[in-house]
């Protein structure tokens, strides 16, 4: 073939991969180069939902996950993408977060809903998460080409890390960093054409930010305190002021609703729905789940627990932790041992292996563990052994599983992996602790912050709570006849 026809050649194949591969955005209206169909994208997005559901605790409060839903549903049926189903959970956990997977599943932490006041603020949260979905930000970033497993998006938003090993993927990462500036002023002017078209003020979606920057404002001052990194809702706001002139701009173009129809502030219906809501970590739920894990076998004094298979015996030996099939077909044996400071989980796993081969190896992080794993040869058994070292602190656990007389049908390594999956910490000084709640009081002539931290522990930080919940961070007071939250 001569130059010019093998050029005209990948010219054409050239056009008609960019044909495949584009399809029209849904908000603007014009081509757009992605790598997934409408279809893959709602397959994608159950795929990680049912795993998040598997793998983060979600609060258990009907009302609020119902008053939340019918918002959120409001809002989607306003949106460029009305006709796919939206799907809207709370997540069970004390940090400042919302994200949006693929396909309308839409996540807000239970923590963020302490620090809103009314439900136009909440509303501007599912808007915003909602025009991540509507513009299709997840797929339009080059990271989508390559895809991501469910569990890996879950265990980065589990971990809030995106560096460890598989779970560097882009859905994961944008759920707990962002996804760049330009992406999120388009969802935050999106957001606020969803609120007006709904009959919500598209300043809240101002008021909002204002919150957020609070919220960064005072990990900046922790930070200074304790040295520690600081983190922040989505990870953009640092470059995202409140009084950004770009912002309200775009924010202003969704319209200004008359006095008379801003109808939707609905404070008093907000008090309501999150009066009693836990405040920072459920330590009740964790109860729960305690006595709800009938098989999970706790060892208090090592600080962890792990789910073995069902039905399979454990005991403890002078030197491991045995669990065995009934059958006598597999078993896991689960070693501990002072944590080496020079080493990696993988190096250390090919020093206790003996530096046998170790094939379809991976790292991943979970429960704020560093994992390691992969399948080892084993000369007297025909099905290789799982192998696995965990790093929790300065503890080093190794498990191997290995199969003695395989049956059929069993598949031993889903198993092996259920077990290593399900491994984190525990701490039995917890499980007696009562969580803390959220409740209304109007202030009188003599509240003041101060005089509050005296009867309620938030730990060293219990007046700056105070204001960040009620929307006076740092230095306001309340004022006599206002409704403020406390914590008790």
């Amino acid at each position: 073939m001569n130059r010019n026809l093998m050029l005209k050649f990948l010219a054409c194949l050239s056009l008609a991969f960019t044909l495949s591969a584009c399809s029209v955005n849904p908000v603007s209206g014009t081509p757009d180069l992605v790598f997934m169909s409408e279809s893959a994208e709602i397959k994608k997005g159950k795929e990680m939902h049912e795993q998040i559901l598997k793998s983060m605790p979600i609060y258990q409060d009907e009302a609020l996950s119902k008053y939340i839903n019918d918002i959120g549903q409001k809002l989607a049926a306003k949106s460029h993408r009305p006709d796919i189903t939206y799907h809207f959970t709370i997540i069970d956990a004390p940090d400042i977060n919302a994200f949006a997977l693929p396909g309308g599943y839409i996540y807000i932490n239970r923590g963020i809903l302490a620090y809103l006041e009314s439900e136009a603020q909440l509303a501007a949260i599912l808007a915003h998460e909602i025009a991540h979905v509507t513009a299709r930000h997840v797929v339009r970033q080059d990271a989508a080409r390559k895809g991501a497993s469910a569990l890996s998006v879950a265990t980065t938003i589990t971990t809030g890390s995106a560096t460890v090993g598989d779970v560097a993927n882009m859905w994961g990462e944008a759920a707990v960093s962002g996804y760049g500036r330009d992406m999120e002023l388009e969802a935050d002017g999106l957001g606020a054409e969803y609120l007006y078209n709904s009959g919500y003020a598209p300043e809240a979606m101002i008021d909002t930010i204002g919150v957020l920057k609070d919220q960064e404002k005072f990990a900046r001052y922790r930070t200074k305190e304790e040295g520690k990194k600081a983190k922040s809702y989505h990870g953009v706001f640092s470059t995202h002021p409140r009084n950004d002139t770009r912002l309200k701009e775009i924010i202003a173009k969704a319209g200004t609703l008359p006095e008379d129809k801003t109808n939707h502030q609905n404070q008093e219906t907000f008090r309501e729905k999150t009066q009693g809501m836990v405040f920072g970590v459920n330590y009740q739920a964790q109860l729960a789940q305690k006595e709800e894990d009938k098989q999970r076998y706790f060892h208090n004094k090592l600080g962890f627990s792990v789910l073995f298979p069902p039905e399979w015996q454990v005991r403890n030996t002078r030197n491991a932790i045995v669990s065995e099939a009934q059958d006598k077909s597999a078993m896991m044996s689960l070693y501990v041992a002072r944590r080496p400071k020079d080493q990696s989980p993988e190096q250390y796993l090919r020093s206790v292996t003996g530096g046998q081969l170790v094939t379809k190896q991976e790292g991943f992080k979970q429960f704020n563990q560093l994992v390691y794993t992969g399948l080892m040869e084993a000369k007297e058994q025909e099905t290789p052994q799982r192998v696995a070292v965990i790093y929790q602190g300065g503890k080093a656990f190794y498990l191997k599983g290995e199969v003695v007389n395989s049956q059929e049908g069993t598949e031993y390594d889903e198993l092996f992996m259920g077990a290593i999956r399900s491994f984190r910490p525990e701490s039995s000084a917890r499980s007696n602790r009562k969580s803390k709640t959220i409740h209304y009081v109007k202030a009188n002539d003599k509240t003041t912050f101060e005089a509050l931290a005296k009867h309620i522990n938030l730990g060293a930080y219990t007046v700056q709570y105070l204001r960040l919940i009620n929307g006076m961070y740092p230095r306001g007071e309340p004022e006599p006849g206002q409704w403020i939250k406390i914590v008790k």
